[in-house]
């Protein structure tokens, strides 16, 4: 008798058990889907070969986000109900997308269908997200190299691009008809915001087709949005010939602010949280040249002003990637373009038959070994894939990126645990 008793009160228990189990199923099931966008240029896009992982290990503060970026056997993680929609312009290719369970290989492409083996900042951005949510999650992202928002990028609410006085009379120098550049750059107006609007709208409506575990049951949140571009601004002293001056950039900030109201309009999320990815290259300012100085610094500050708008506080926030930047990395990139510049010297010798080229190339090995260790080729290898206005194609900062901009979504929403 005691023994039946004792064998119905465990057969209670498991069915009680069970219930539980399944009424936590059914409650994490029906979270909605939370959909991020990550859009910009050619560092949203993401330099950084996943053969740098490596580097992330050297450094005890960024180990554990290494681990969490692979597997147990070593490989680029494939990050649980998370996945990813990516269209971009692959090298000499039209417009294309790749989809799937997010994992390393959605940064920069050569063919936009295929693992290009490099990541950008939406890795560790879903890493991140996935590890604070515990709940289906959709990036679409929407990157294309070379991109300004003067023009590519351009809000519907600013109107065609208007040329200012100052391009006209270099236009006017150059022999150009300035009706039809006034008519071109009409044309170029907005057409990368438009692509970018219309992609998201298609893959929200068939989310099925990237997600194949979606249940419209569920149905989906816009949770976040983050914009990382800048760098066809910084350089373009027609559209800012004021710039490194006091209010030089200041267009870009009008435009950013109104990119986000035009955003989150055609979107139909009036208050979604909205990342500023503040352009870094080069790192801390008193790391550039001073020629540089001013114009990267009013540059930085004009990206992060909207975010001190009244209308945007506790809903735009402006993350610094400067602070990512890899110093160790630097100081051997500035050896080498030291040895660039001597390599220009000696060739330029050789063209004025001062030298035999196997002679300038003896002093360019002899000049090269005085200069750099064999430590720092092995560590500059190790970390860096890419140019410095690609943040030396180096995967510590582009993970390191990614989750900063997910940590800011994370604190606007106060989701998560």
């Amino acid at each position: 008798m005691r023994q039946r008793r004792s064998q119905s009160v465990f057969f209670i228990g498991l069915a009680s058990f069970t219930i539980l189990i399944a009424s936590t199923d059914t409650t994490e099931a029906k979270k909605p889907l939370k959909v991020f966008i990550l859009s910009g240029q050619s560092n949203m896009q993401g330099q950084a070969r996943v053969s740098t992982f490596d580097y992330l290990g050297d450094d005890p503060k960024t180990l554990p986000l290494l681990k969490e970026m692979r597997d147990d056997q070593g490989k680029p993680r494939f990050v649980k109900n998370t996945w990813i929609s990516y269209l971009t312009r692959g090298r000499g290719r039209e417009d294309g997308e790749g989809f799937g369970q997010l994992t390393a290989g959605y940064g920069a492409r050569t063919n936009p269908a295929k693992n290009g083996g490099k990541i950008g900042p939406e890795f560790t951005f879903g890493i991140t997200m996935q590890k604070s949510l515990h709940q289906p999650v959709l990036i679409i992202k929407t990157a294309w190299g070379g991109k300004s928002l003067h023009t590519d990028f351009r809000p519907p609410s600013a109107g065609p691009y208007d040329l200012n006085a100052s391009e006209i009379q270099s236009l006017k120098k150059r022999g150009r008809n300035i009706e039809e550049e006034i008519a071109k750059r009409k044309k170029q107006s907005g057409v990368y915001y438009r692509l970018m609007i219309d992609y998201v709208n298609k893959i929200l409506k068939d989310i099925k087709r990237v997600y194949p575990n979606y249940d419209e049951n569920q149905g989906y949140e816009i949770a976040g949005f983050v914009w990382f571009q800048g760098w066809n601004d910084v350089v373009n002293s027609g559209v800012y010939p004021h710039r490194g001056q006091k209010g030089g950039y200041d267009k870009y900030s009008e435009w950013m602010a109104q990119f986000i109201r035009d955003v989150r309009k055609d979107l139909k999320t009036p208050k979604m949280p909205f990342v500023i990815g503040v352009l870094g290259v080069n790192g801390p300012l008193e790391n550039l040249e001073p020629r540089y100085r001013k114009i990267h610094g009013t540059f930085r500050e004009a990206m992060a002003a909207p975010a001190s708008l009244p209308e945007f506080q506790g809903n735009v926030i402006a993350v610094r990637t400067a602070p990512f930047w890899d110093m160790p990395l630097d100081r051997i990139q500035k050896k080498y373009d030291k040895i660039g510049q001597r390599n220009r010297q000696l060739r330029n010798k050789v063209k004025k038959g001062e030298l035999t080229r196997t002679e300038a190339d003896a002093e360019l090995k002899k000049f090269e070994a005085s200069l750099v260790t064999r430590e720092e080729i092995a560590l500059r290898k190790r970390g860096a894939s890419n140019a410095g206005y690609h943040y030396y194609g180096c995967a510590k900062t582009m993970a390191l990126i990614g989750q900063a901009f997910a940590d800011a979504i994370i604190k606007m929403e106060n989701i998560g645990d």
